[in-house]
Formats: C-alpha cells, structure tokens, sequence
C-alpha cells in the first residue's frame, strides 16, 4: 500500500504518537486505502446536512452532524452512519443514498465525524481498544450522539441502526457488540468482525488475513464486549464484494460465523435469492422465521460502498472514490431493518427467552437438555445448530440419532399460544461419549491446511487449545492429539494414543 502522510500530534495525551510508531498506527487504522487520500465529496446544502453541539462530555473527540427531513413524525428510526478513511460525514452524506431513504420513510440520520486529531486518515479507530470498546473513547462519543439525537428529534430509542464504511464498519462491528441494548440492528459494509483486533499488527492480519476462529470463538468476543446477561441481539446486514483485496472477502465469512452464532441459529442459509449488481443475498432466519442474518456478496466489486445512481425506487447514491456502481446498499438495508414499514418480516413472539438451559446427559448417540419454565409459554422449540430438532411442552428434550464423540450446540426459544416464538436462549454445548484421541505429526503449515491449527500473524496455534507452535511454515514439526472433537493439544513428548 501507499504511505500515508506522517500523523498530526493530538492534543490529547492517549492519541500522541511518535516517529515510526505512529506512522504505522495511521496505515493500519486506513485500512490500506491504496489510492491515497479520497477527493474531497460535494458540498451538501446548508438547509441538509447540520453540526450539532454539545451533545455530551464526546470523550472520542469526534464531530456530530444530521439529516433531519421536513415534518419528522414522532417515534422515527433513527440511522447512525459511519464514514470511512479518509472521508468526512458530509462526504457520506453526498454519496452514500441515506437522505434519499431518509426523506422517503422518514427517519434522522446520524453522521459521526472522526479528524486527524484523532486518526491521521480520519479513520475510526475500530483496533483501538480505548476507543471501540463500551463506555470508552470514540464509541462513547458515538452513543452520546444517539442519546441526543433521541432528546432532539424525538426519535425511537427502540430502532436505533447504525452502518458503516471500511473503518466506519470496523467500528459498526463493535458499536453493535458493545452496545446491543442501543441498536436494533446494523450493517457492516466492506468491515471486519467485532474485536478482531485490539493492535496494530493485529489489524493488518484481520484486513488481509482475518483469523480463521470457530463460529463460538467468535460469538463469545461479542458477548464478551456485551453487557452480562445480554439475551437480545441486533440484526445484521454484512456487505462485501468479491474482489476487494483491502479488507478481504474472508472477513464476511468471519462476520456471518460471529453473529450467526451470537443468534444460536449455525451457519446453515434459510434461503439465498440474486439481486441485481451481480449480487447473491443469503439469509439466516432466526427461529421465527424472521431474517436475523444477511450476507450480501456483490461479483467483482473491489472496496468500497454499494451504490446505484438513478431515480429508480431501488437507486440510490452517486458514484466516487470508494462508492461504488453496484446496487443500492442502502436501499436494502433500510429494508432489512423494516424502515420502509413491513417491520423486516415476521415480527418475533413476545415471550422472553428461556433461561438455565443445561446439558443434563450425554451418551454416544444422544444428549439430554433442561431449562427453565417460561410463563405463558404454550411449548419449546429446540435447536441443534440454529436448526429445529424438537417441540416439546416438557422443559427437558432428550436429542437422540448425534454422532459418538461429537460436539453439538443447542438452543431453545419459547413458544406463545399463537405459534410465535420468542428469542433463543443462550446456547450450550454438548459432546457426546465415545471419542477415541488421534495422534498426528507434521509441519505448523500442514496442521493447518487439516484444519488441525489456525494461523495468524505468521504464528500457528493448535486448533481449540489454542497452544503456541511457533511460526507457520513446513520447517517446524510438532506431533497434535485430538483429545475432543475440534480440540488439539501439544503432545511432543509423546502421545498416549
């Protein structure tokens, strides 16, 4: 990539970077836009896009503007809109198609703004721990935003949304992980998964090379940066084109493994339909029937923001540097969200979800669960893997026909008189008997094209252990027992097996 400029020094004393270290921070925190700098976008009217002030103590120094339309019903949506590298609020503003669906189904629209004060390419720093992670810098700033934005325009603190662009996405991925009692639901355009990177080099390795982590590895990052106890979770749209070679195409996969799971509803698409710009969405229902999930794969679009300038009712946006003439992102995921008022499909049962769900038995063909009554509830559903597998009006479920020596998730959801069913419980984990332990020798890198170890950051660590066996390449050796299905441990000294 390109080398950016050297960063401005910040007045604030955690942003002061020196010498070489902070040139390399910037480059990480630009998500290698390799072009350079991004023109700058056209001027918005002064009667559109509007600063706000004094919206809260912004400890992430960041700026506020807004899109309010004309005659804004009470109890509206409301978007926050993250830009990307490089580029501004009113940049984003001008290209990205918000205002048009803004106007059309009548909701605000947030635009955060980040500035080399903080970033030397005006990115959010989403690898930033201080800044990504709740209550702190930057995403503290973002949700102080939201709180006035609620105060001022009387919007719905109950569909709140928020997207984002490359950093902007980054960012989007952790605001949604951090603060899943704020947002409804998001979209994570050309980004990368929640806490991918808490570092510099780490957030090289997430763009080009995003850790090859189990679907739970990743869930538990995201309830981990969620308040204790978190049982409902935004709904999120993920946007990638196929020929990006800044953030890759892997992070999509990553992202769809992470919130996926944070559902409990696997890996397993409900349906998949083609749109227009060469774009296949696949859907995740949850167990209502309701999309929870959405992966956007757009053929052939390389980094950047979906867009479809025209005055069709799908169109949206204007081209530039970094948008894109694909399909209207926007435009879809308003609609995803249910802003255009169908509500995003099926709405959910009102029963909460089921609680002190436990694996009570296992044997080599079979697990037994037990959870918790739910008043008013007129049946249970359970889940293998986000996929029904019972219905029961008991709170116990024996699964049986499972594989000896395997490991399965589960998850149940509370069913109302009316046949709607309410959110799914947090999962569980349950391995039935009759594993027999494997031995395997070989180099780091063979380990990890059989999927025995992971890499990351030029090291090999065994799958499900995690342990440390040094740098990937085919000149280390190291001998894996598999003591549990997906779990290797280091076993140089000699294996029982």
């Amino acid at each position: 990539m390109g080398q950016p400029h050297p960063p401005y020094r910040s007045a604030r004393s955690r942003r002061r970077a020196v010498g070489v270290r902070g040139w390399i921070t910037a480059a990480a925190g630009a998500l290698a836009l390799t072009a350079g700098l991004v023109a700058a976008g056209p001027q918005a009217s002064a009667a559109g896009l509007t600063q706000v002030t004094g919206f809260g103590t912004n400890p992430g120094n960041l700026s506020m503007y807004a899109y309010v339309p004309d005659s804004l019903p009470a109890d509206a949506p409301l978007v926050v809109a993250l830009h990307g590298c490089t580029q501004s609020a009113n940049d984003y503003y001008a290209h990205s198609g918000w205002p048009t669906f803004a106007d059309r189904y009548g909701f605000a629209v947030v635009f955060p703004q980040t500035s080399s004060a903080n970033n030397a390419n005006n990115c959010f720093n989403w690898f930033q721990p201080g800044d990504s992670a709740r209550d702190r810098g930057e995403a503290l700033s973002v949700r102080q935003m939201v709180d006035a934005a609620v105060s001022r325009y009387g919007s719905d603190p109950g569909r709140v949304y928020v997207t984002g662009l490359s950093a902007g996405g980054g960012m989007t991925a952790n605001l949604l992980a951090a603060y899943p009692d704020v947002f409804a639901g998001g979209a994570v355009d050309s980004g990368l998964p929640a806490s991918c990177a808490d570092s510099v080099t780490a957030a090289y390795t997430c763009m080009y090379s995003p850790p090859d982590r189990t679907p739970a590895q990743w869930g538990d990052l995201v309830r981990s940066a969620a308040p204790a106890g978190t049982t409902s979770w935004p709904r999120v749209a993920i946007w990638q084109g196929t020929a990006d070679t800044t953030v890759r195409p892997a992070n999509a996969t990553e992202l769809r493994d992470q919130w996926t799971d944070v559902w409990g509803i696997g890996q397993t698409p409900s349906r998949a339909d083609a749109l227009t710009g060469g774009t296949t969405r696949t859907v995740y229902d949850d167990p209502s029937g309701r999309p929870a999930v959405e992966v956007y794969s757009i053929s052939g679009m390389a980094h950047g923001l979906a867009v479809d300038p025209g005055s069709g009712p799908e169109q949206c946006g204007t081209p530039g540097t970094y948008y894109l003439d694909t399909i209207c992102s926007s435009y879809h995921t308003a609609r995803f969200w249910g802003l255009d008022g169908d509500g995003g499909g099926e709405q959910p049962g009102t029963l909460p979800a089921p609680t002190g769900l436990a694996v009570t038995g296992t044997t080599a063909t079979s697990a037994t669960l037990s959870w918790n009554a739910v008043p008013g509830a007129a049946s249970y559903t359970v889940l293998r893997g986000g996929t029904r597998v019972g219905t029961t009006a008991s709170t116990r479920h024996t699964d049986t026909g499972l594989a000896s020596g395997s490991t399965y998730r589960y998850t149940v959801t509370a069913v109302d008189a009316a046949g709607a069913a309410g959110p799914p419980s947090s999962a569980v984990v349950a391995t039935t008997t009759g594993f027999t332990p494997t031995c395997h020798t070989a180099s780091n890198y063979d380990h990890t094209v059989a999927g025995r170890a992971y890499a990351e950051g030029g090291r090999a660590y065994a799958r499900g252990s995690g342990q440390p066996l040094g740098l990937w390449n085919t000149f280390t050796t190291h001998t894996l027992q598999q003591t549990s299905p997906g779990h290797y441990v280091i076993a140089d000294s000699g294996c029982p097996a």
